[in-house]
């Protein structure tokens, strides 16, 4: 009897064990799918540039992945010095310029201020610099270092900052330590490249491939405009708009468009296939650019400046030894 007994609460045990796995993994199917279902919940841009490319924000053709969901083109440009030397704190500038005046569509059709955000593939072995390395004139100049995260866990080179109100962070300062050679073998003195991509506005396309309202909405198909009816959800909320267009021939086709863009169309208006049914919403863009740094050896300035000084002296002593030359020259004359 008390084997029997033993038995019986073990296989209860394990009942009782599956069952709490099943219900783990359920739970987390759930949020999964709910995530899925429900992108604009998510975390703004440039953190879903991650889900797209987990590795590297840089694909081999050279174009950062924010391009994909940020189809339009804007300017952003990078600052930084021309050259540092080993184991020092510099500032990188990426300046995300836009127009002050313009707001964005929200997820829910509202206008909002445009945001902006940043990612910043630095050489390796560059990194965002301890707090205390940073001088207190730069220091001021940074809200939060927590603002600022890497890419991935395993390369501190790459770092990702935004959504930042755009009014305050026209220009992103990243504070850079450079690599000392003399520590890692691996870090060479010489030039290298720097690659940076900065955005304003929201995307016109989630990481899960949906359009988001933050875009033009087109025809799929030829026809006449029959009925522009209001889209509401389970509790009669307005969250849209219903395009029904009338083929020629064939059944009609209902059109749903999201709060924000503006309706451009009337019923009874005729359309093509691909003619927009709503105006431009967006105001924002991506853009990325390019620059070089080199990191400088100061042994190799102060031979440089060493070089330099010999070739300015051995100038002067030839000038010198031109001139004795010709005052002997022309005392010889004399004679």
């Amino acid at each position: 009897m008390k084997k029997v007994d033993v038995l019986a609460r073990a296989h209860s045990c394990k009942r009782v064990l599956t069952q709490t796995i099943v219900l783990a993994i359920a739970t987390l199917v759930c949020f999964v799918g709910l995530a899925l279902a429900h992108p604009q919940t998510a975390a703004a841009y440039p953190f879903w540039a991650q889900q797209t490319a987990p590795e590297t924000p840089r694909e081999a053709t050279g174009r950062i992945v924010c391009a994909n969901c940020h189809l339009a083109s804007k300017v952003t440009e990078i600052e930084v010095p021309q050259s540092v030397l080993p184991d020092t704190v510099f500032s990188a500038v990426v300046k995300v310029p836009y127009d002050l005046s313009v707001q964005q569509v929200s997820s829910d059709g509202e206008l909002d201020s445009l945001q902006v955000g940043a990612v910043l593939m630095l050489p390796e072995g560059f990194k965002i610099a301890p707090e205390e390395r940073i001088p207190e004139e730069l220091l001021e100049e940074i809200d939060d270092l927590d603002d600022y995260e890497t890419y991935t866990e395993d390369d501190e080179n790459v770092i990702i900052i935004g959504p930042l109100p755009g009014e305050e962070y026209q220009e992103i300062i990243f504070p850079v330590l450079s690599p000392d050679p003399r520590t890692d073998k691996n870090i060479h003195f010489g030039k290298y490249a720097i690659h940076v991509g900065g955005n304003r506005g929201r995307g016109q396309v989630y990481p899960t491939g949906e359009n988001s309202n933050n875009n033009v909405y087109k025809a799929s198909t030829a026809g006449t405009i029959a009925l522009i009816t209001n889209l509401v959800d389970s509790d009669d909320e307005v969250v849209g708009y219903v395009v029904t267009i009338q083929p020629a021939d064939g059944e009609a086709v209902a059109e749903e468009i999201p709060l924000g863009p503006q309706l451009i169309v009337s019923e009874g208006q005729e359309v093509a296939a691909g003619d927009p049914l709503t105006n431009n919403p967006n105001v924002g863009g991506f853009g990325q650019a390019d620059t070089e740094i080199v990191l400088q050896s100061a042994s190799r300035i102060k031979w440089l400046m060493a070089f330099i000084a010999a070739t300015i002296l051995s100038q002067i002593l030839l000038i010198l030894k031109k001139k004795q030359i010709e005052k002997v020259q022309a005392a010889e004359m004399n004679l």
